[in-house]
C-alpha cells in the first residue's frame, strides 16, 4: 500500500524536523504547511520553528518533546 503525503510526512516528523524543501524532494509535497495543519488536528503536538538563511524565512515543523 502507498503512503499518502500526509502519512509520509508523520513518519518522517517521529525521527527528525522537516522543511518545505525536504518535504518537495522526498515526498513531493508542495504545500507541507496544509499537511501539517491536517496532522495538527489529528492532535500531533507539532510545533513550528522560523528559519532564516541567506534573508529568507521559512517553517521548520517538528514533533514537540
Amino acid at each position: 500500500m502507498k503512503l499518502s503525503q500526509k502519512n509520509l510526512i508523520r513518519e518522517h516528523l517521529k525521527t527528525k524536523s522537516i522543511s518545505p524543501m525536504t518535504a518537495l524532494e522526498k515526498y513531493g509535497c508542495f504545500r507541507l504547511a496544509a499537511r501539517i495543519s491536517e496532522l495538527r488536528e489529528e492532535d500531533l503536538d507539532i510545533e513550528t520553528i522560523h528559519t532564516t538563511i541567506n534573508g529568507k524565512t521559512f517553517a521548520t515543523y517538528r514533533m514537540k518533546p
